[in-house]
């Protein structure tokens, strides 16, 4: 059953970051970067199973982290998009060195 899930874990997080470096629209990018958290989470909880430790605590930390993460970064989508009138990742050239 462990094994099972850190594999799926893998997977999902693998498809995240793929999602992460193919896809150039904001929006789907924020979506891996939430299915990476939550892969995350799930091998935080099939370790914990397996180990015997509480991983709850690092499973609420991360969702903190991610609730916060969705705020402040669909805010800053909202208003790219508003200067923009477009969430394509190329068009942004205000976050650049």
């Amino acid at each position: 059953m462990v094994t099972e899930a850190l594999i799926l874990s893998g997977l999902l997080f693998t498809i995240g970051a793929a999602g992460v470096l193919i896809r150039r629209n904001a929006i789907v990018m924020f979506m891996c970067i939430e299915l990476m958290l939550n892969a995350v989470n799930l091998s935080f909880i099939a370790i914990s199973r397996q180990v015997g430790v509480s991983a709850q605590l690092f499973v609420i930390f991360v969702m903190t982290v991610a609730a916060a993460e969705a705020a402040v970064g669909l805010a800053i989508i909202i208003s790219i998009f508003r200067h923009y009138s477009s969430v394509d990742v190329r068009n942004f050239r205000l976050l650049r060195w």
